[in-house]
C-alpha cells in the first residue's frame, strides 16, 4: 500500500510515520512540503504520489488564535479535506480524517455519540465540522475519527506545558468543570494502523464516522494532578507545583470551550474489536517513554 501523509511532523503525524511504515510505502508531508492551505498544490501532490490511501493529519489546531484567523481555519479545516476527499474518490483511495470533540457544545449530560448532532461553538470547531461533512458528501471510502484532549512527548500539548511549569516550580489554577479524555497520539497513531488493516470499516458507501479517544475522562485539574503525581517525577526529584482548581469562569479565552467533551466508542469497538486504553493507563506510558531517554 502506497501512503500519503500530511501533518508528518505533528504530534499524530510524526507517531503515524513509524506506525504505518509496516503497511507500505509512506508518502510523508510536513506543512513545508504541503502546504493544506493551497488546493491547486494539494491536488497536484494526491496526483504525483497516486496513494492507495490518504492518512490527513495536519490540521489547524490553534483554538483560540481561530477566533482572530477564521479563513485561515475553515481552509485548512474545512476546504482541505474537502479537496482530498475528492482526490480519493478519484484514485478509490480510502481517506483517514481526524476530527475532534469540539464538535459538540459539552451540554449533554452522558457521552456523546456519532449519531448526536454537532453544535461547535467555537471557530474551531466550526471549521473541523465543516471537514467531517466535506468528507461525507464527497462519498469517497473514508475513516473520520473524532478524539479528544490529544497530547504526546513532542510538540505543544497540555503535558509539555504542565512538564515545563513544574520544572520552574510555578504555581498553577487549573480548570476543573471542563470534563474529557485525554489521549495520547501514540495510541491514536496504532489504532489507525489497525483500522486501515480493515478495509470493510471504510467499504464503498460504509458510515465511516468513529469516535477515538482514550477511555474514561477526567477534568484538566486532573489531568494536571495526575501529571504531577507520576512516579517519574518523583523518582527523578521534580516537585509537583502548587495546584488550585479553578472554573472556567476564572479562566477566560477567546473560543468558548464544551463542558462536556466526553466521547462513547463504544461503535468502533463493537466494530473493529479496537478499544483504546483508560486515559491515566496511558499517561504513565506517555511518562515512562518521555524520561526514558527515547524521545
Amino acid at each position: 500500500m502506497r501512503i500519503l501523509l500530511t501533518g508528518a511532523n505533528g504530534q499524530v503525524g510524526s507517531e503515524l510515520r513509524r506506525s504505518l511504515a509496516p503497511l507500505g510505502e509512506v508518502v510523508a508531508f510536513d506543512r513545508a512540503g504541503l502546504d493544506l492551505a493551497q488546493p491547486d498544490v494539494l491536488i497536484a501532490r494526491v496526483r504525483d504520489v497516486a496513494p492507495q490511501a490518504i492518512v490527513n493529519a495536519g490540521a489547524y489546531t490553534a483554538v483560540d488564535k481561530a477566533e482572530s484567523e477564521p479563513e485561515e481555519a475553515s481552509a485548512i479545516n474545512g476546504t482541505a479535506p474537502r479537496v482530498l476527499a475528492e482526490e480519493a474518490r478519484r484514485l478509490g483511495a480510502v481517506l483517514v480524517h481526524y476530527s475532534t470533540d469540539y464538535v459538540f457544545d459539552g451540554e449533554k449530560g452522558c457521552p456523546y455519540t456519532e449519531a448526536d448532532t454537532p453544535n461547535p461553538l467555537s471557530v474551531y470547531g466550526r471549521s473541523k465540522l465543516e471537514g467531517e461533512r466535506a468528507v461525507i458528501a464527497s462519498r469517497c471510502r473514508h475513516l473520520t475519527l473524532r478524539t479528544s484532549w490529544v497530547y504526546g512527548t513532542r510538540g505543544r500539548n497540555f503535558l509539555l506545558t504542565m512538564l515545563k511549569f513544574a520544572r520552574e516550580g510555578r504555581a498553577l489554577r487549573v480548570v476543573d468543570d471542563q470534563i474529557g479524555a485525554p489521549t495520547w497520539c501514540r495510541e491514536i497513531a496504532d489504532a489507525t494502523t489497525a483500522l486501515l488493516a480493515r478495509p470493510d470499516l471504510a467499504a464503498p458507501g460504509a458510515d465511516g464516522l468513529y469516535h477515538l479517544s482514550a477511555g474514561g475522562f477526567t477534568s484538566w485539574f486532573g489531568f494536571a494532578r495526575a501529571i504531577f503525581d507520576s512516579p517519574e517525577l518523583v523518582r527523578l526529584g521534580i516537585a509537583p507545583p502548587a495546584l488550585e482548581a479553578i472554573p472556567t469562569s476564572e479562566y477566560p479565552t477567546p473560543a468558548r470551550r464544551p463542558r462536556s467533551s466526553r466521547l462513547d466508542c463504544r461503535r468502533l469497538e463493537s466494530r473493529a474489536g479496537l478499544r483504546l486504553a483508560p486515559w491515566d493507563e496511558a499517561l504513565g506510558g506517555a511518562m515512562a517513554e518521555l524520561y526514558s531517554g527515547r524521545v
